[in-house]
């Protein structure tokens, strides 16, 4: 990464931790998954080289369309995490409840679609440990759990074919 996504991701983490950055990227999030989409990946709101984001395809639980958002990511072995955050609000993002119902979905990193199998994360320890390591991706999330006032949604999602690489 050149010096200036350097200074661009940095800004971007810090940023992350205020609270009217929180309430300005959760409108901005629709736009950012079209932008995202629209671009094969290249190009997203919080800047192609800062963070790890990617597509989440997911089937609405009452609708029975596809919704999809774009989201940071953490990998962990063969698996990828996501944290259902919804930026500190108080109730859960759609794409979590969704998961919980339908735990097939789309994974879009660069462009690559991926079938995917999902799971909530339960166990404390696992929990922990995924924490730790998206907060270090992105500070910000300490201060969506906190200010969130709820159990916060932890998922591991893995490639349904079991000879599919999630991450290129």
């Amino acid at each position: 990464m050149d010096t200036h996504g350097v200074i661009y991701r940095d800004v971007v983490r810090y940023l992350g931790t205020t609270r009217g950055f929180a309430w300005i990227a959760a409108r901005l999030a629709p736009l950012d998954a079209r932008v995202i989409k629209a671009s094969g990946g290249r190009f997203g709101l919080i800047g192609r080289h800062s963070l790890p984001q990617l597509l989440l395809t997911t089937t609405g639980r009452r609708s029975g369309q596809p919704r999809t958002v774009a989201l940071l990511y953490g990998r962990r072995g063969e698996e990828i995490v996501l944290i259902g955050s919804n930026f500190g609000q108080a109730h859960h993002p759609a794409w979590a409840l969704n998961l919980e119902a339908t735990p097939q979905a789309i994974v879009e990193i660069d462009g690559r679609p991926v079938a995917v199998e999902a799971r909530q994360v339960t166990d404390p320890d696992e929990r922990e440990g995924i924490w730790a390591q998206m907060i270090e991706i992105y500070p910000g999330y300490a201060m969506y759990r906190s200010s969130a006032g709820r159990d916060v949604k932890v998922f591991a999602v893995r490639a349904a074919d079991q000879g599919t690489t999630l991450v290129p």
